[in-house]
């Protein structure tokens, strides 16, 4: 059988920061959309069109919960209580799902987006408090997190259906952390260097840090993000390059590893 990986993408982030124009391209492309949720960008017209589109095109449904911080996009930190962050996913995840719901769908996985995803990577407790919502909403939800992070060990220890990502077009610390965006290698733009990035991640199920150190890591999916200018050229290189290569491409929740829980 062939080896099986995931391509998802964050989309209906349109915002005064962000153009979603590339989303109806993007969703002929890749498996899953991680969907904004209307706190850090997106609103209920964006929500209806990704999950309409992504029907049509058999990609599976995720919610995108963010700070409710539309100025920044989200990725400024904000110190929250347990009970806020955990009604901050609630209310985001319920959003989304009534609107699928409209169109015979459901959320199939929670992605977090921005800063909360950040600092969830690098603190065990706040960690643990988005595993625990997670899982309360649905044990059937996929939780797709950096691969790694302390997000990936909070949920493990919960026994939680998790699907670990890489970035196609970020650079990785030698602690396995992505390099940060103030600097001037963060990101690849170059769809050729990307889609050798990620094949060699993939296929040697390692992280390829900036620094040239590999770090061995589970990898399900890729992702891919929708607001750069080569996003589409470096979708389409990254997706023909893996299916070349004798990769399965699959939606989240139809991956054979979440089909026996």
């Amino acid at each position: 059988m062939a080896f099986e990986i995931n391509i998802n993408c964050d989309l209906g982030e349109k915002s005064k920061l962000h153009s979603n124009e590339n989303d109806p391209d993007l969703l002929k492309i890749v498996n899953s959309a991680n969907v904004a949720c209307g706190y850090h960008a997106g609103d209920e017209q964006t929500m209806t069109e990704v999950i309409e589109i992504s029907k049509r095109n058999g990609v599976s449904i995720g919610a995108h919960p963010s700070f409710n911080d539309p100025e920044n996009f989200g990725r400024e930190r904000i110190n929250l209580s347990s009970t806020e962050i955990k009604k901050l996913i609630i209310d985001q995840y319920e959003i989304l799902q009534k609107i699928a719901l409209k169109f015979g769908e459901n959320v199939t996985h929670i992605k977090p987006h921005g800063a909360l995803n950040n600092m969830a990577c690098e603190d065990i407790e706040l960690a643990k408090i988005l595993a625990n919502v997670i899982k309360d909403i649905s044990k059937d939800l996929i939780y797709l997190v950096p691969t790694g992070s302390k997000m990936q060990e909070a949920a493990k220890k919960l026994d939680m259906k998790i699907a670990c990502e890489i970035f196609a077009d970020r650079n990785y610390e030698d602690d396995g952390n992505l390099v940060s965006r103030k600097k001037p290698h963060a990101l690849i733009i170059n769809p050729d260097e990307a889609k050798k990035h990620v094949l060699n991640m993939v296929k040697n199920q390692a992280l390829n840090c900036h620094s040239g150190r590999q770090i061995p890591c589970e990898i399900d999916s890729v992702c891919i993000h929708g607001d750069n200018s080569s996003s589409l050229a470096t979708a389409l290189s990254i997706r023909d390059n893996l299916l070349e290569n004798g990769l399965k491409l699959t939606p989240l929740n139809k991956m054979e590893k979440f089909k026996n829980d």
